[in-house]
C-alpha cells in the first residue's frame, strides 16, 4: 500500500482528487494511487520541563538554564485520534510519500512523526508548490527520496529546540528576576524572534519621543547654455564639508553662512564651465514575483491591509487553487515552469481588473525575466497565479491579493525599462554644482507600474539640453530652500515585517551589519505575522491609527534585558546558520551548543537585571529585592523574595513590613516548602505559550 501523508486535511482532498475515485474514510481517504491521510500541522509538541523533572513545575532561578539531554516530544492532546489513525497506516503501508508543505516546518511536522513511530520503511517526498491538478500530477510523477531534505528538517528541529531552550529558560529567569523587585502579576515571555522584534518597536519609538528637527539649506542655482537653460544643486566639496556649518549627515545647517553663498553666487562675474558631461544608459528589471513578506508589504502599502490578512487571503487563494503555495521566502521561478506562461496569461485576459486584464493581454510568453533561476530556487519557489482560471468571484482582499500577485507575475513579460541617464557637473566661481536628467527610451515594464515619486529637489526627470565638456554657461540665479528634518516614521504590521525581513539595516554590531546583507532576515515567511500578532494580543504592543506602539510592559521588558537579546544581531546570525544547516552547512548538534552557551549567560544576567519600580513595592534593605507578606506560624510577617538567597524577613505593622521593629524573624518561622513558595510567584507556564 502507498500512504501519502499530508499537512493538513485541505491539500489531501487535493491531492486525493487528482490520484483518482476517492472514496472517505475514517482519517483518510482511498484512491486509486493510494491511500491519503493528513495531520493537522504539529500533531506532535516538545514537553514542559516538568516532564524531564518534577522539581521544574516551580520556577527557580538556581535550577536555570534548563538543558535537555535527550529531547522528548509528545501528541498533542487535541490531535490524539488522527494521529492513532495515522499511525496505523503507517504501519500498513510498503510506501510512504512525505505530502507536507514545500518548506522548512512542513518536513519537519511530517518527519517528526515518523521518527517518532519509529518508521523504518521507505519515504519519498512531493513537493505541492501548488495545487491545482495539473501542478500536483507533475509533482507527482517527479517524486524524490526524503533522505534528500534530512537537512531541512535538522534546520527545523535546530529551530525548535532552539525557541524552547530560549523561550522556557529566558521567561523564567526575567520573570522571577521581575518579581523578586515587585512586579508580582508580570509574565515576560521571552522569544528567539518576537523579543528582538519588539526591541525595533521600542528603540524607533524612542528616536521619534527624543527626536529634535534641524533645520537645513539646499542652494540650486539656474545656469543658461547656448541649447537651453537647466537647473543644478550646489554640491559642497570635501573640505567644505569639515566646517562646522555642516551636520554629520552632509546637510548646511547654518542659514548664515547659506546666504552668504547665494550671495557670492549672484555677485558678478557670472561666468561658468561644464567640467563633466556622462550619459549612461540603465536599464531597470522587472520587479521579481512576490515572496509572502514582499506580499504582505506590497499589500500593507496599497490596501492597508494586516500580514495576517495578506496571509489568510493567500492561503485560501491557494486552497482554491488560484494561487501557488504561499508561506515561501523565495521570489524567484524555476525554468521548467517557463512553458506554462502562455496558459497562465491567457487566463489571466479573463480578469475584470482592467490594468491586468491589458497587462496580460499584451505580454509577450517569449520574454524570460531574471525571475527564471533555478539555483535560486529550494523547495519551494514564488508565489504566482496557477493554471485555473479565476473563474469565481472572491472576498474582495483575496481578490486584490490575488491581481497584486498577478501583475507580478504577467510583468515579467515585459521588456526592461531603459534610460539613459545624464550627470553634469559646473564649475562656477570655483564651486561645483550637479545636474542629472533622464530620457526614457524604452517604458517598459514600467508602463503599468508608477515610478516611485523623487525629492522636489531631484532633476533626475528634467531633459537636459545638450553639452559637452569645456561648454561655457552663465549664472542666472540662485535660490535658497529651506527643508526641516523628519523623526523616523512609526513601524505598521506591513513596515515592520519588511525590517525583520531586512534585519541588517537594525543590528548594532557594523561588521554583522556587512555580514548579515544577505541573510533571510529573522523569523520566517510563515510566523513574521503570527509574532506581531501574539506582541499586540500579550500588550506589549498597541495599534493607533495602523501604526505599532510599545507599551510600558515593553519598555520595562526591553529596559530588563542585554543588549544580545533585545537587538537582532545574535537571532540574524542564527536564522542565517539555520539556513545554512538547509543547505548541509553546519550540524543540529553545533547550533544547539552555541544555544546553550548563549542562555546560560543570559540567565546568569537575569540575576542582575534592573527593572523599573513596581508600584506600592516595598524593597529589602539588605539587598533591594521586593518584599512580600506572608503568614507564619506567629503571623503575618514580610519576606524577602530572593530567599533563599537573601533571608531578611520584617514583623508586619498595619499593612506594611515594621522597618523600625524586629528585623530577623526565627528560623522556625520562615519554612521555604511552606511559608514561602515561588510558584506563587512564577505562574505556570507551558511549552505551547512560547513560540518564537
Amino acid at each position: 500500500m502507498k500512504l501519502y501523508i499530508a499537512e493538513k486535511p485541505s491539500m489531501a482532498r487535493e491531492l486525493a482528487a487528482c490520484l483518482k475515485n476517492p472514496q472517505n474514510g475514517n482519517g483518510f481517504i482511498k484512491t486509486s494511487g493510494g491511500i491519503v491521510t493528513w495531520l493537522f500541522g504539529h500533531v506532535l509538541q516538545q514537553v514542559d520541563p516538568d516532564a524531564y523533572d518534577p522539581k521544574y513545575k516551580i520556577w527557580r532561578a538556581e535550577d536555570l538554564p534548563i538543558v535537555p539531554k535527550n529531547w522528548k516530544m509528545q501528541v498533542n492532546p487535541s490531535t490524539v485520534q488522527q494521529f492513532q489513525i495515522v499511525k496505523r497506516l503507517i504501519g500498513e503501508a510498503d510506501e510512504i510519500i512525505h505530502a507536507g508543505d514545500p518548506d522548512r516546518e512542513g518536513q519537519l511536522l511530517v518527519d517528526e512523526v515518523l521518527d517518532f513511530v519509529g518508521n523504518k520503511k521507505p519515504v519519498k517526498r512531493i513537493l505541492l508548490n501548488a495545487l491545482d491538478e495539473t501542478s500536483i500530477l507533475r509533482a507527482n510523477k517527479n517524486l524524490r527520496d526524503n533522505a534528500e531534505f534530512f537537512n531541512l528538517k535538522q534546520s527545523a528541529l535546530a529551530r525548535a529546540r532552539a525557541d524552547w531552550l530560549i523561550g522556557m529558560n529566558l521567561s523564567r529567569a526575567y520573570t522571577l528576576a521581575a518579581k523578586r523587585l515587585g512586579h508580582r502579576d508580570l509574565v515576560l515571555p521571552i522569544g528567539r524572534v518576537k523579543t528582538p522584534t519588539l526591541g525595533l518597536v521600542v528603540r524607533r519609538e524612542r528616536e521619534i519621543k527624543n527626536f529634535k528637527p534641524v533645520d537645513f539649506f539646499n542652494i540650486r542655482a539656474t545656469f543658461a547654455h547656448v541649447n537651453g537653460n537647466f537647473f543644478a544643486q550646489f554640491k559642497p566639496s570635501k573640505e567644505m564639508l569639515d566646517l562646522p556649518v555642516f551636520d554629520s549627515e552632509g546637510r548646511l545647517i547654518d542659514i548664515k553662512f547659506a546666504e552668504e553663498l547665494v550671495q557670492k553666487f549672484s555677485t558678478a562675474p557670472f561666468d561658468g564651465k561644464i567640467s563633466s558631461y556622462k550619459t549612461t544608459e540603465k536599464k531597470e528589471s522587472q520587479p521579481l514575483p512576490f515572496s509572502l513578506s514582499s506580499l504582505q508589504v506590497a499589500a500593507g502599502k496599497t490596501f492597508g491591509y494586516t500580514p495576517q490578512q495578506v496571509l489568510d487571503a493567500a492561503q485560501s487563494l491557494y486552497e482554491k487553487k488560484f494561487t501557488s503555495y504561499p508561506r515561501s521566502d523565495c521570489e524567484f521561478l524555476p525554468t521548467t515552469q517557463f512553458r506554462d506562461a502562455q496558459r497562465i496569461l491567457k487566463n489571466l485576459t479573463i480578469s475584470t481588473n482592467e490594468s491586468l486584464k491589458k497587462l496580460s493581454a499584451n505580454a509577450n510568453a517569449t520574454i524570460k525575466s531574471r525571475a527564471w533561476n533555478d539555483k535560486k530556487i529550494s523547495a519551494h519557489h514564488a508565489i504566482i497565479p496557477t493554471q485555473k482560471p479565476l473563474n469565481v468571484q472572491l472576498p474582495i482582499v483575496e481578490l486584490n491579493v490575488y491581481n497584486l500577485i498577478a501583475k507580478n507575475y504577467a510583468v515579467q513579460f515585459y521588456p526592461p525599462h531603459v534610460y539613459d541617464e545624464t550627470v553634469v557637473n559646473v564649475d562656477y566661481k570655483d564651486e561645483n554644482f550637479t545636474a542629472r536628467g533622464k530620457v526614457v527610451k524604452q517604458l517598459g515594464w514600467r508602463e503599468f507600474y508608477v515610478a516611485p515619486k523623487v525629492k522636489a529637489d531631484d532633476e533626475s526627470d528634467t531633459l537636459l539640453p545638450k553639452m559637452k565638456i569645456g561648454d561655457d554657461v552663465t549664472h542666472k540665479k540662485s535660490e535658497l530652500k529651506q527643508s526641516v528634518t523628519k523623526p523616523p516614521q512609526r513601524f505598521t504590521s506591513s513596515s515592520l515585517v519588511q525590517g525583520m525581513k531586512d534585519i541588517h539595516k537594525y543590528v548594532k554590531n557594523p561588521d554583522a551589519k556587512k555580514q548579515l546583507k544577505d541573510v533571510y532576515g529573522i523569523g520566517t515567511e510563515a510566523t513574521r505575522a503570527a509574532i506581531i500578532d501574539d506582541l499586540t494580543k500579550r500588550g506589549f504592543l498597541t495599534v493607533v491609527k495602523k501604526t505599532l506602539c510599545p507599551t510600558e510592559k515593553a519598555y520595562l521588558l526591553i529596559d530588563a534585558l542585554p543588549d544580545d537579546m533585545t537587538y537582532p544581531d545574535a537571532t540574524a546570525i542564527w536564522e542565517d546558520k539555520l539556513h545554512s544547516m538547509s543547505a548541509g552547512d553546519g550540524t543540529l548538534e553545533d547550533f544547539l551548543a552555541g544555544q546553550v552557551r548563549f542562555t546560560s549567560k543570559l540567565c546568569a544576567a537575569a540575576k542582575n537585571a534592573k527593572f523599573a519600580d513596581a508600584e506600592g513595592v516595598f524593597k529589602c534593605p539588605k539587598c533591594g529585592s521586593a518584599l512580600v507578606k506572608r503568614k507564619g506560624k506567629n503571623g503575618e510577617f514580610w519576606g524577602c523574595t530572593s530567599y533563599p538567597k537573601c533571608r531578611t524577613t520584617f514583623d508586619d505593622k498595619n499593612g506594611k513590613p515594621d522597618f523600625d521593629g524586629k528585623k530577623f524573624l526565627r528560623k522556625e518561622n520562615f519554612n521555604a516548602s511552606t511559608d514561602f513558595n515561588p510558584a506563587e510567584f512564577a505562574p505556570m507556564i507551558s511549552s505551547a505559550d512560547f513560540g518564537r
